[in-house]
């Protein structure tokens, strides 16, 4: 295990009824630059329940609607812009982790003399950000309480990921009751998302992580069991419960404590949906048990770890490598199970861009931990995900 040092400073409040502390979180009078997305929030009545509770603070409310799926720099500028013409001095975003990553990025541009970008690109890094609470709608991106943030620059054909410490909600509102109303298809990219950020963390060479090994395969495990019978009833409070909080956990860095992930695949992906704008959970479904097979001789026993305490694989009269290759074979059945792509064809991608793609993935060089990945290995990955 390597040392390490950890702190979120992240107020969770989780369960039905959980809106009741927004009041408490908010100073009164604030100027509030209230952000979500394409308006789900209205029709399930929670808009009109966070009104309430700003206008009982006394509230100057401003809003930023439309936020996109794969959050783009144009809305991160016109939410930056508009916090500086009105002084807003807080920021709630209310919706998934689209939402959330846009308002980090806000949070911060707002305080930036500059082009935002640079912050993303690594060439700036943040010195202030507005302070911004959550409301989350969708389990999916853990982005409710770590202080990751995923843009896209649509005129460019750029997809990245950047963080900062200042950039940590205040709080954040977990009430399960708030996901029913997410679609099917939604709902099953954003497990796809929570068991990849598991897994991005589950396969490092650090050793002597017998404790973090036994958190990601308990939300592993509780992931898979519980998967279908959300898919099959969306308004399954259990269900949404448990999902809702294997999301956070999965990516609030409590898995992440003495050890060094990997992150390859979400790299992979964000190439993909900056050029195609699918759904991020789609294209890791796709995407990663193509990357387990690529890499799989970079670390056997990982594999047949999770073929067998995530998967329940019988390794009885089996090499080693023949029950790897059965727990990826299973969780890619699982996926397809409960809906998700198993293939790029499914979004209508083709061979056409594939070079484009690969050359965005290594925009900063050879990346991964688990196995260092060129050019080379993005290009085979990607043709195996045809």
């Amino acid at each position: 295990m390597n040392t390490f040092a950890y702190h979120n400073p992240t107020r969770l409040f989780f369960g039905k009824g959980s809106l009741e502390n927004l009041a408490t979180q908010i100073p009164s009078g604030s100027k509030v630059l209230l952000v979500y997305g394409g308006g789900s929030i209205k029709k399930n009545g929670l808009y009109n329940q966070v009104i309430e509770q700003l206008h009982n603070l006394q509230a100057n409310v401003f809003e930023l609607s439309g936020v996109e799926p794969n959050p783009r720099l144009s809305t991160v500028n016109k939410g930056a812009e508009l916090c500086k013409k009105e002084g807003i001095t807080f920021i709630l975003a209310v919706g998934g982790g689209s939402v959330i990553d846009c308002v980090k990025a806000i949070a911060a541009a707002a305080k930036l003399d500059g082009n935002m970008w640079d912050v993303i690109t690594r060439k700036r890094t943040v010195e202030d950000a507005l302070p911004f609470g959550t409301v989350l709608t969708l389990a999916a991106t853990g982005s409710e309480m770590n202080s990751g943030s995923v843009i896209t620059n649509w005129e460019t054909k750029e997809k990245y990921g950047w963080g900062s410490p200042l950039v940590f909600p205040k709080f954040s509102i977990l009430d399960p009751t708030f996901t029913f109303s997410v679609p099917r298809d939604q709902t099953i990219y954003g497990m796809v998302d929570i068991m990849s950020h598991v897994f991005e963390q589950y396969f490092n060479h650090t050793g002597n992580s017998l404790v973090q090994d036994g958190f990601c395969e308990t939300i592993l495990r509780t992931v898979i069991a519980t998967a279908p019978k959300l898919v099959a009833n969306l308004e399954d409070y259990q269900s949404r419960e448990t999902i809702l909080y294997s999301g956070t956990m999965a990516l609030n860095g409590t898995l992440a404590m003495g050890i060094q992930g990997d992150w390859a695949t979400h790299n992979i992906e964000h190439a993909v949906s900056a050029v195609y704008d699918i759904p991020h959970g789609g294209g890791l479904a796709i995407l990663f048990p193509n990357w387990m097979e690529h890499v799989l001789d970079e670390g056997v026993d990982r594999f047949k770890q999770m073929a067998i305490n995530v998967f329940g694989i019988d390794a009885t009269g089996k090499t080693d490598r023949d029950v790897a290759l059965e727990g990826i074979r299973a969780l890619r059945t699982f996926w397809t199970s409960i809906g998700a792509p198993s293939r790029l064809a499914d979004y209508g991608i083709g061979e056409e861009n594939l070079e484009l793609m690969a050359d965005k993935a290594m925009v900063y060089g050879p990346f991964g931990h688990f196995k260092v990945l060129n050019r080379d290995d993005v290009l085979a990955i990607y043709r195996k995900s045809l």
